[in-house]
């Protein structure tokens, strides 16, 4: 974070709060997490799962220039520069409103919501606007995407932004309108629709219409890029119009404003055309592969266009998500080895940060091209491990079961599953392909463990939850040894 990003007195009016103490030296950046804190960053004390009031100290400790309080927050020996406030979260969500406020009228605006793919789609957003601006972009870090995620990427977005793509998440109707509102978008991708967070809502019509919240921030005139051959597509154009949204709609379908004409799936990689508006006809590399990866590329470029249509910045952002690669958890791709043995490879796919029945679905599907890589031997077999997705309510047995026909398509060979839901599909596979099941992921750790052989290629998914990132990390640490990663 460059040095100047608040002076303490532009902070104090930004938060609508009162100075207690001397200010501060120039502002880097803001916290919420003591662990986390880097010297010159303001400390928020968000009264959330715990009370940040209890770790002022430790973040002046840390380093911190100031701290966002309460004003009844009793001031400690070692304290140092406080703004107190009368709540601390209206305080992060005004500062955050400010720093949107202040960006120079050439600046735009990137928001991604979606039921699936909103963190990759982010990440390819702000590779190609780095192509543009280098160095001048700002976006969420990781999936800071919630009430508190949005406000505090936008407190710590330099004055001097070009690109900001920001995330939006949300599990209940209402929560993205107020964060859109925040974010303003000049542009505003919906990913996708899917079964996801049902055990909150009473169908995906209902998630549609809360994703479709996002339009209402748009700047007058701001674009809204609508996936053409999802089957809600008709509700989420009308809500953008009502919004006086442009709508721009990306996929295959005939008649889609950014429509999808080739798309070459390989097993690190993926290539694609697509034609633009009837006018500019595109072929590029995508370094993530999987339809949906692709599909979500071609909202990216379609944001692009509709807030920045100069062909040659445009081309050039398009040329750098040959760069992309998937973020921890979300597909990234390792040839492990058993100790200095390369002959004894297997490749690990993690896709163990998350999962719907949508995500599970593409993962499945990029796993089938597993044996497609030319560049190493890749003779074993293909194998699921697979956790209980969550928050899908009722049907939630019926959704998991239901995968089999995902993995009877993928080729897999053998299912590893944990927990209650997962047991649903386990029991509706035939014998042959059943790995092991358990209750809970450490309860298979071992049985996968002693099934894996080289040459085999495990896909691990599940929701975070489920806490599938251990069977990662002890697939890493048997084959201790990395060939390559992708």
């Amino acid at each position: 974070m460059s040095s100047g990003l608040w002076t303490f007195d532009e902070l104090v009016r930004a938060a609508d709060g009162v100075a207690d103490g001397s200010p501060a030296p120039a502002i880097t950046g803001f916290s919420i997490d003591t662990r986390s804190l880097a010297p010159g960053e303001v400390f928020v004390a968000l009264e959330d799962q715990r009370d940040g009031h209890e770790f002022v100290s430790k973040a002046f400790e840390a380093g911190a220039a100031a701290a966002l309080v309460s004003r009844d927050y009793a001031r400690k020996p070692g304290d140092g520069a406080l703004i107190r406030v009368a709540d601390t979260m209206r305080a992060l969500e005004s500062v955050g409103r400010a720093a949107r406020a202040r960006l120079s009228p050439e600046a735009r605006v990137v928001a991604v919501t979606g039921s699936a793919g909103k963190t990759t789609t982010k990440d390819m957003a702000r590779a190609a606007c780095a192509a543009i601006a280098p160095g001048r972009v700002h976006a969420s870090e990781k999936s800071f995407n919630n009430h508190w995620g949005v406000p505090l990427t936008l407190a710590r977005m330099p004055r001097d932004t070009r690109y900001a793509v920001l995330e939006i998440g949300m599990n209940h109707a209402g929560e993205i309108t107020p964060l859109t509102g925040m974010v303003r978008p000049h542009a505003a991708i919906v990913t996708t629709v899917e079964a996801v967070h049902l055990a909150q809502f009473g169908s995906v019509a209902e998630i549609a219409e809360a994703k479709a919240e996002i339009f209402s921030g748009l700047v007058p005139g701001g674009a809204a890029l609508i996936p053409a051959d999802n089957p809600h597509a008709p509700l989420l154009t009308r809500c953008a119009l009502e919004c006086g949204a442009r709508v721009m709609t990306f996929g295959e379908r005939e008649g889609a404003s950014v429509r999808l004409v080739a798309v070459e799936l390989l097993a690190f990689a993926s290539r694609a055309r697509v034609i633009i508006e009837g006018r500019l006809d595109i072929a590029y590399s995508l370094g993530l592969t999987g339809r949906h990866n692709v599909m979500n590329s071609a909202a990216v470029i379609g944001a692009l266009y509709a807030i920045d249509p100069d062909p040659d910045e445009l081309r050039a952002a398009i040329e750098a998500l040959g760069g992309i690669r998937p973020p921890p958890g979300r597909g990234t791709q390792e040839w492990r080895v058993d100790g200095e043995r390369a002959s004894q490879r297997v490749l690990l796919i993690d896709e163990s940060y998350n999962a719907n029945p949508a995500s599970m679905r593409a993962a499945l599907g990029n796993l089938s091209l597993a044996r497609h890589w030319t560049g190493g031997p890749l003779t074993g077999r293909r194998i699921a491990v697979l956790g209980d997705m969550l928050e899908l309510g009722p049907d939630a047995p019926g959704l998991h079961e239901g995968l089999k026909d995902a993995i009877d398509a993928a080729g897999v060979d053998l299912v590893f599953a944990s927990g209650p839901n997962m047991g649903h599909l386990f029991r509706a596979l035939p014998e042959q392909k059943r790995g092991a099941w358990g209750p809970d992921s450490r309860s298979i750790e071992e049985a996968l463990l002693a099934a894996v052989r080289p040459g085999d290629a495990i896909m691990i998914k599940g929701s975070n939850g489920s806490r599938m990132n251990v069977l990662v990390e002890a697939l890493r640490k048997r084959y201790a040894g990395l060939w390559a990663s992708g």
